[in-house]
């Protein structure tokens, strides 16, 4: 290997995806690794999880995208993969505003080891809304960029399965699927909601693409202690020093960087310099 040159270089990983998402995260694995990204085929990721519910998620974010990963290793032969999965649903902070979490993996099937980033998707047009038929939805069209970004429609009550019509870009085929959505509900009213497919939602696709730039900076940083892939922050250490009384808080105190494949960790100050935390912050002086 030539020196400086890292390790994956001109290697092959395969993404695992049914939903165009080589297009948001082939091109920073070529730009910060020379890693080739090649996307899966004949690979049905629908049986981990649906976003329409058909199919529920099995475990946490991190535990599918890593059966996902596994499951293109297997298929391809490759040793490396790439993952990715998304939620969304109100904001923790401010609950009428959308967020959403994308999370995806790295997967070094040699090594046996798992490199993951996070992204908050605060950016997202992630919405939805009840409507009968004939009722005006052009609010609701222009709010969520349709028809760049597709919708799915569904009975609003009952079984979820039910005339269900996903990825629908035209209006006429939006108006027919509200028609027989609203016939097969109890309540006769659809369910109109964004399709977060990545290759139906322009937004998330941007988001994968920030995200794939984060994880291919991390998968290249090596590790101080033994030069594997995949250095990074790991975790947080809390006890800032109270302003006031010097007492700890829980404030963030410090980083904690690590490595994937050994035991070596490092802790880092503050990226923002701060040395203390507020008052308002203590539990002593502000119990």
């Amino acid at each position: 290997m030539p020196e400086g040159q890292h390790p994956y270089a001109g290697s092959d990983a395969v993404l695992v995806t049914m939903h165009g998402k080589e297009r948001a995260v082939a091109p920073a694995f070529a730009q910060v690794l020379g890693l080739n990204v090649v996307a899966t085929t004949g690979v049905d990721t629908d049986a981990l999880g649906t976003f329409t519910g058909e199919t529920p998620r099995r475990g946490t974010m991190l535990e599918a995208a890593v059966a996902k990963a596994r499951l293109g290793t297997g298929a391809t032969g490759l040793r490396f993969a790439i993952a990715s999965e998304g939620s969304f649903g109100p904001h923790a902070l401010i609950p009428f505003l959308p967020a959403g979490i994308e999370l995806m993996v790295f997967v070094d099937a040699d090594r046996d080891v798992v490199i993951h980033e996070t992204m908050a998707a605060e950016r997202t047009n992630f919405a939805h809304l009840v409507v009968a038929p004939g009722t005006s939805v052009d609010r609701f069209l222009a709010q969520v960029g349709f028809p760049a970004h597709a919708l799915i429609v569904r009975p609003n009550a009952g079984g979820q399965s039910a005339a269900l019509r996903k990825g629908i870009i035209d209006l006429d085929d939006l108006g027919r699927a509200v028609s027989a959505a609203a016939a097969a509900s109890a309540d006769r009213c659809a369910l109109v909601e964004t399709d977060m497919r990545a290759h139906f939602n322009p937004t998330r696709m941007d988001t994968l693409a920030r995200l794939s730039m984060q994880l291919a900076l991390r998968v290249a940083a090596l590790c101080p202690a033994c030069a594997a892939p995949g250095w990074g922050r790991i975790d947080v250490a809390r006890g800032l020093p109270c302003e006031l009384c010097g007492m700890p808080t829980q404030t963030v105190a410090s980083e904690i960087f690590g490595c994937v494949a050994c035991a070596h960790r490092e802790f880092r100050p503050r990226r923002d310099g701060r040395v203390h935390a507020r008052a308002a912050d203590c539990d002593e002086c502000n119990p």
